[in-house]
């Protein structure tokens, strides 16, 4: 391979996994602001198989207007290895990581990825690249949700559903630095050493118990499942309380309203941002959060991690090893 080409998985039509094609592809060059980044590990997300079906799932009006051939992948973590005019923030050697350029085009499933200066944050010291590519979409998300988007401290007691995915157990890990006394983690039973691990206070497995039947009087409910049936948790949280939804979800809001129960834009969203990042990786480094590695693919292997993706019932994240170290 020459050094202007690199390997990439790119998706060349909408459809299933196997749409993914490992090929050999046009090494990109950084733009100014930009950096070139050797990419070690890249994360898979929801959004990747969500852009892989071409947003099938989404109202029309919200589907990006993104044509294959599309290289997927906004999570990566590596090395510094070129930058563009007026980057003077990293050099070369730089170990990184970062959400790159989301919610616009990807492009991390790749040998190499071109990142604004601006998106990438110091590779956390206690984390190897794998740790470190798991981190930027789930961590951000719950970051930004629990120190930006809610305002302010999350309650003595707080529920979160689909504790055991990428943004939940991160969730979970933040609004206990943010001050919650109790926090109750809802997810299958396989999950529950994996969460008592974390630090949640309570478990509720909802394949014996319907959380709505056990939970009451929650001060916040961050809800990483969302759907049409989310409504059924509004009897876990008390008057007063708040519902943060992460995903779209039918939370019958008249009903809601009439509980006492105020609901948060269903339709905030991350973004990149390496200051946030930073932040991020100092509590990680501090050990106060800790990354769940649900499974580990080589980079060829891109179609098989998807996948495993939507089997669902994940233990933290899933990831595409592109370099050997």
């Amino acid at each position: 391979m020459g050094t202007a080409t690199m390997h990439a998985v790119r998706l060349h039509a909408f459809g299933e996994p196997e749409e993914l094609v490992y090929e050999e592809v046009p090494r990109p060059e950084p733009g100014p602001g930009q950096v070139l980044v050797r990419v070690h590990a890249a994360g898979v997300n929801p959004p990747d198989w969500y852009a892989r079906r071409g947003f099938v799932n989404f109202p029309v009006e919200f589907r990006p207007a993104w044509a294959p051939p599309l290289i997927l992948g906004s999570d990566i973590s590596g090395v510094v290895a070129a930058l563009g005019e007026g980057v003077t923030a990293w050099q070369p050697g730089d170990e990184v990581f970062g959400l790159v350029d989301f919610p616009g085009l990807p492009s991390g499933y790749a040998e190499y990825a071109v990142a604004p200066a601006a998106h990438l944050a110091r590779r956390p010291t206690t984390l190897g690249h794998i740790e470190a590519a798991a981190v930027p979409m789930a961590g951000l998300t719950a970051y930004q949700f629990v120190f930006g988007h809610l305002r302010s401290r999350p309650g003595r007691t707080v529920l979160v559903n689909g504790a055991a995915g990428g943004v939940g157990h991160f969730a979970l890990q933040l609004v206990k630095a943010a001050g919650a006394e109790e926090v109750i983690g809802v997810a299958s039973g396989r999950h529950e050493d994996f969460l008592r691990g974390l630090g949640v206070d309570r478990f509720v497995d909802y394949t014996r118990t319907p959380a709505e039947d056990v939970v009451r009087d929650a001060d916040l409910l961050i809800d990483t499942v969302g759907g049409p049936d989310a409504h059924r948790l509004l009897p876990t949280v008390r008057r007063g309380g708040r519902i943060a939804p992460v995903f779209l979800g039918d939370y019958h809001r008249e009903r809601a309203t009439a509980l006492g129960i105020a609901i948060s834009d269903t339709m905030w969203q991350v973004r990149s941002s390496g200051s946030d990042l930073a932040a991020l990786a100092g509590l990680l480094d501090a050990g106060k959060v800790r990354v769940g590695i649900d499974s580990v693919f080589p980079l060829r292997e891109a179609a098989a991690a998807h996948r495993r993706a939507e089997q669902g019932h994940l233990q933290g994240k899933i990831v595409l090893r592109v370099a050997d170290r």
